[in-house]
């Protein structure tokens, strides 16, 4: 069965860090590109970080730029969101796509519910 998983979210203090995976089963993500998206509570779900299928570019949204960092591992098939400085308006369901014809660009502008997979969410709470 083909499918994305994501883990690692919780919740933290503004200020703190935390670490989300992407795990994929029964196909490979070094062939995707991969995007992170999240959706707050009333609002439309929005790219936070994405990275290409070739050659490693990514594509940070400006209000996560300089706290967040996206890479992969390609040996344990995973791509993870580094998420440090964190604030309340981070809190969001997080979730993980890869679709393989695509620029990072274009994944995190224009999340599409077409992309190829998507994972389920990983909830991130960010309060004090």
């Amino acid at each position: 069965q083909l499918h994305l998983v994501e883990s690692g979210g919780g919740s933290v203090q503004p200020g703190g860090s935390l670490r989300l995976s992407c795990t994929a089963s029964g196909f490979t993500l070094a062939h995707y590109a991969i995007g992170w998206f999240r959706q707050a509570p009333g609002r439309e779900r929005e790219g936070v970080s994405c990275i290409s299928r070739t050659d490693g570019t990514t594509y940070y949204a400006h209000s996560v730029k300089g706290r967040f960092t996206i890479s992969r591992d390609n040996a344990t098939n995973t791509v993870v969101l580094q998420m440090n400085s964190l604030k309340p308006e981070d809190t969001a369901v997080y979730y993980c796509a890869a679709e393989a014809v695509t620029t990072v660009q274009t994944m995190c502008e224009w999340p599409d519910p077409k992309f190829q997979y998507w994972g389920q969410g990983t909830r991130v709470t960010v309060s004090s």
